[in-house]
């Protein structure tokens, strides 16, 4: 398969013709890379482990994702824990349940990207505004409290009781576009997971967009490297681009 960065893309989307945008949340407009880094961080430097960031990270990604299959139905805070716990076992040092509570409160704390906010605001002049998050409904309010977004609906895995890339989330888009008035093939899904999201939006039929946040390092981080297949029909850097280009696009119109 080839790799995100050998992916061709498609560049001739017309943003024109789409009415609503769906979001991933976490790794697309708020940062839970720095987030969980916060609390893996100094655990690691009282266990005595000299590890990086990035390689704590990559020791968490598959462990989170292995919970979220396993108990789908666990709220995310408690999937949080258990795989902080499991990713001690992994490097053969123990989580204290006060560490495993840490992370797992943690949500509301993480940052949202700088440009997140900005963003979502000029987006929203011009596309109904949706979420599917892989979190529970508490840490999504604490969350939009940093984006201050005006979501038409907001999809989460404490409603579906399940986890990206299961289908749940988006048999709940599915089920909750008619409302909004929304034919399927008006929305777009935009989003930074290969793994959690570009991955179910093709086998669903979905075109989405990539978010590419870790354009500039190397590796997966947070996130598993996806082993099916997956498709985006355009890429962008950062939130700020995609907003940019939309806006060019509804002003050229």
């Amino acid at each position: 398969m080839a790799t995100a960065k050998e992916h061709e893309l498609t560049t001739d989307l017309d943003l024109t013709e789409y009415k609503a945008l769906s979001f991933d949340c976490y790794g697309t407009l708020i940062d839970w890379e720095s987030g969980i880094s916060a609390v893996l961080a100094p655990w690691a430097r009282e266990q005595d482990l000299d590890l990086s960031d990035e390689e704590l990270l990559l020791a968490y990604a598959d462990n989170e994702a292995a919970v979220e299959r396993e108990t789908p139905a666990a709220l995310y805070p408690d999937v949080l824990a258990m795989a902080f716990r499991r990713t001690g076992e992994t490097l053969g040092a123990p989580v204290s349940d006060s560490w495993a509570r840490r992370l797992g409160d943690s949500v509301p704390d993480w940052p949202a990207f700088p440009d997140s906010a900005d963003a979502l605001a000029r987006l929203g002049r011009h596309y109904k505004l949706l979420i599917l998050s892989n979190v529970h409904r508490a840490g999504f309010v604490g969350s939009n409290r940093r984006l201050r977004g005006n979501f038409a609906a907001v999809v989460t895995a404490e409603d579906v009781g399940a986890y990206k890339p299961a289908e749940n989330h988006f048999r709940a888009l599915d089920a909750t576009l008619p409302r909004l008035g929304v034919d399927r093939r008006a929305l777009l899904h935009v989003a930074q997971s290969l793994f959690h999201d570009h991955v179910p939006a093709k086998r669903e039929g979905l075109q989405s967009v990539w978010i590419n946040r870790r354009h500039d390092r190397p590796g997966w981080g947070a996130t598993p490297e996806p082993t099916e297949e997956w498709a985006f029909d355009a890429e962008f850097q950062s939130m700020a681009d995609f907003a940019d280009a939309v806006g060019h696009a509804f002003t050229a119109a």
